[in-house]
């Protein structure tokens, strides 16, 4: 019955949680379209780096970048809103992975690049997808003994991994472009970037909470405003681009599947399934929301479910983004919904070319000046995760200074996987996320081992309330002076008890609710027995 009654507590509460509150459609609006302008730059860069690498024409470029945000729309709406136990129903973007964008050009170039490339492409990414939905469909004691692999010391790292390997991103923004780096970039780029940083900055530190909540946005508009009115920013795509451009399935043709290719595949989903697992653990935390085994689950479905569709419809493999777990952080704003109205918004905009034209005619020094700011919250996140760690520890401390270590190597010798390994093998390490990712799991096996409990069960057991459990029966004889010492081992039996019959559970967040409860109870009890024991001892008079 207590587990009933918390269970129904739980739900109360999760109604009124901010995580699932409705604001109203100006605000939803208004922050949706901000998580859009914040990703739009990290969604369409896959695209144009896989598009140009196949030497696609600049029509089928268009039609990728088109189809990225129509399938981004959909699969963060998937994510954000859920479907059944699909979606981890948090504020999570759901955007083409980073970590896809050198196998796919490997894969690619040994097709002989142009649209017959991408048909290999979308043949491994759909197989990946399938595969991602499949796992995650696990039995939850199968589940959840996979997620022990990704304990805080992990997903705290490869989080913070996410955000270092991110901020040369926005750096490179930020002096121009990409293109404009080897030249040593653009000051008028890195001065819109400066302008369009302290703007946030001031507006985060003097403006309301309402004004804070969108500073990420109001930086954007004021930098882009500003380099219009000094002729940098220009519009005249705008003109060019068509109104209407619907993605359809399979646009290039049949997707091919060969096994090299989906086997590369695989493992890219493996390193964003960490990806994920740590962003929906950070984004939980931020918002004050338990993430569970059950909740990554859902989240890791989606993925997949995201993946196999953005196969079909000419897209990529997706992730949770981490960008916008940032602008969850900076802008305090939980609600769910705006992750479902900013999947609305990227929806419009890969039917309106028009539309998405406009958002990138932003200056790359505006975008990367917001970014930077992003992408910093976003290592923050991973750090404040690992302040959960006891980094004391001399093993901690390994796991998580190697795999940093790891993470930078292709940013510091971008070239030593292409000079010394073949191909293949070079496109899956020549990523800092990969290699940061890995180094931490296998690390974190040779220190650690597995993790006895998946990290949720241990949150629930400490912060479950004490008055979630049900109180004992008043009108129930109360046991012997001397039962009192028995009690302990009399709850240890009652919290095993039910852990073994939590096993056949719905999901692993019932089990670890059911437990938790148990043991609160069985503690409680015994508790006050001693103390009554021990009163009486006092007294000198028999306990009754």
């Amino acid at each position: 019955m207590a587990r009933v009654a918390a269970r129904l507590s739980a739900n109360g509460e999760q109604s009124t949680h901010p995580v699932d509150e409705v604001l109203p459609l100006p605000k939803l609006a208004l922050y949706g379209f901000q998580h859009v302008l914040a990703f739009y730059a990290g969604a369409v860069i896959v695209p144009i780096i896989v598009g140009s690498a196949l030497k696609l024409s600049p029509e089928q470029l268009v039609y990728l970048i088109n189809a990225d945000l129509f399938t981004c729309g959909i699969a963060s709406i998937i994510q954000a809103w859920g479907i059944g136990r699909v979606g981890a129903r948090l504020p999570l973007i759901q955007g083409v992975t980073f970590t896809a964008v050198s196998p796919m050009i490997a894969i690619g170039l040994g097709a002989g690049g142009g649209t017959a490339a991408l048909l290999v492409i979308y043949g491994a990414v759909i197989t990946a997808g399938i595969a991602t939905f499949a796992f995650a469909w696990l039995p939850p004691k199968a589940f959840r003994a996979v997620m022990r692999l990704f304990p805080p010391v992990v997903t705290g790292t490869v989080i913070t991994v996410l955000g270092i390997v991110l901020i040369p991103v926005g750096l490179k923004d930020a002096v121009g472009g990409a293109p404009t780096v080897g030249d040593g970039g653009v000051p008028t780029q890195l001065a819109y970037a400066g302008g369009t940083m302290l703007f946030i900055l001031v507006l985060m530190k003097f403006g309301g909470p309402f004004l804070r909540s969108i500073g990420i946005l109001l930086g954007l508009v004021g930098g882009t405003a500003t380099a219009f009115l000094l002729g940098d920013a220009k519009f005249a795509s705008v003109g060019q681009s068509d109104w209407i451009g619907v993605t359809t399935p399979f646009h290039f043709g049949a997707p091919k599947f060969e096994w090299f290719p989906i086997v590369l595949m695989l493992i890219v989903m493996l390193i964003t399934m960490v990806e994920t697992t740590g962003d929906t653990y950070a984004v939980g935390d931020i918002v004050g929301k338990d993430v569970d085994s059950e909740t990554v689950a859902r989240a890791l479905r989606a993925d997949g479910a995201a993946t196999a569709l953005g196969g079909v419809l000419n897209s990529f493999p997706y992730v949770a983004f981490a960008e916008n777990v940032g602008l969850v952080r900076m802008t305090k704003v939980k609600s769910r919904f705006v992750v479902v109205a900013a999947g609305v918004f990227m929806i419009v905009l890969g039917l309106i070319p028009k539309a998405a034209a406009i958002v990138a005619s932003v200056p790359p020094g505006v975008l990367g000046g917001a970014a930077t700011v992003m992408f910093g919250m976003v290592a923050l996140a991973g750090i404040q995760t690992l302040a959960k760690v006891d980094l004391k520890e001399e093993k901690n401390a390994l796991i998580v200074g190697v795999s940093l270590a790891f993470a930078l190597f292709p940013a510091t010798v971008p070239v030593y996987f292409d000079k010394h390994v073949s191909p293949d093998t070079a496109s899956l390490l020549n990523s800092g996320v990969t290699l940061g990712a890995t180094a931490a799991i296998v690390l974190n096996l040779v220190f650690n081992g597995l993790a006895k409990d998946d990290a949720q069960t241990a949150v629930v057991a400490v912060e479950l309330p004490a008055q979630a459990a049900a109180a004992p029966d008043e009108t129930a004889p109360a046991p012997e002076a001397s039962e009192a010492s028995e009690a302990p081992e009399a709850a240890d039996a009652s919290a095993q008890a039910e852990a073994k019959t939590a096993d056949d559970a719905e999901t692993v967040a019932e089990a670890a609710v059911g437990v938790a409860i148990a043991a609160t109870a069985g503690a409680e009890e015994a508790t006050a027995e001693k103390a009554a024991a021990a009163k009486a001892d006092e007294a000198g008079t028999p306990a009754s």
